[in-house]
């Protein structure tokens, strides 16, 4: 599930995702909108693995467990060391 398995592909383990996500996040986001610009960011880059809006939290969960991101007045902000 975090990384790419036989039944994952490597575009939709949670890492990959939460990847595209922090590429995404070049500023402070609500999560609807950090949730669109991953679609149409996929979309873009022509990957075809589906990635659902619960997948999406996952990927949101790992990153802020992994301490890079975190929300400050509602909005997902990359978390700056």
């Amino acid at each position: 599930m975090l990384t790419p398995t036989k039944g994952i592909a490597p575009d939709r383990s949670l890492l990959a995702v939460g990847a595209q996500i922090l590429q995404e996040l070049d500023s402070p986001l609500t999560v609807s909108q950090a949730w669109a610009r991953l679609k149409t960011r996929r979309s873009e880059l022509g990957h075809g693995s589906p990635v659902s809006f619960g997948w999406f939290v996952l990927a949101l969960d790992v990153l802020h467990a992994l301490g890079a991101v975190e929300m400050r007045d509602e909005l997902l902000m990359p978390r700056r060391p």
